[in-house]
């Protein structure tokens, strides 16, 4: 059985072992469990601790959640799970960087928000964000999206994990 404690990180482990920490009880807490919702919420508390744990800038990581496929309307994404303040509730394909994301099927790894084009932004206090694509049978269902109150708050590494969790997420839900 997997507990709430399984959101605590220890404080200055490195980014592969929270990462790492993050996969490991993802797959516990989805265990015979395939809801997106209840999996997308313990993935984006999961995310969201273990990216305090870590040194600047990762723990100036101020929002950490999820857009997912609208089903009323095609080529838009719809608020998900998340952790942070209040956000946009809908995104077409194509606008800001979670829809260059969707729209895509590519991770949108932004340094600086202000010189992304047709940035939108929910919280004024973001600087930098990647934006991953959760992909399944070739189409885009959901993205995760981590906003980051410091400029150059994420790095390849953070896109190689967030991938792989992402992937995990694409195997383990019905959406």
């Amino acid at each position: 059985m997997v507990h709430a404690e399984s959101s605590t990180f220890a404080s200055g482990v490195s980014k592969a072992e929270a990462y790492e920490q993050v996969l490991e009880q993802a797959r516990a807490l989805m265990d015979g469990q395939r809801n997106w919702v209840c999996n997308l919420s313990n993935v984006a508390s999961l995310l969201y601790h273990a990216l305090h744990a870590l040194p600047a800038p990762s723990n100036a990581t101020n929002w950490c959640g999820f857009y997912v496929l609208d089903p009323t309307k095609a080529e838009q994404l719809i608020l998900g799970p998340f952790q942070g303040h209040v956000a946009c509730q809908t995104i077409r394909f194509g606008r800001g960087v979670c829809g260059a994301a969707a729209a895509s099927a590519t991770t949108q790894l932004v340094p600086d928000v202000e010189a992304f084009p047709g940035h939108i932004a929910c919280d004024g206090a973001s600087r930098s964000e990647i934006v991953v694509p959760v992909v399944q049978t070739g189409k885009v269902v959901a993205i995760i999206d981590i906003d980051c109150a410091e400029l150059e708050g994420f790095d390849a590494e953070d896109q190689t994990w967030l991938e792989r969790i992402a992937a995990l997420l694409a195997e383990g839900c019905d959406f």
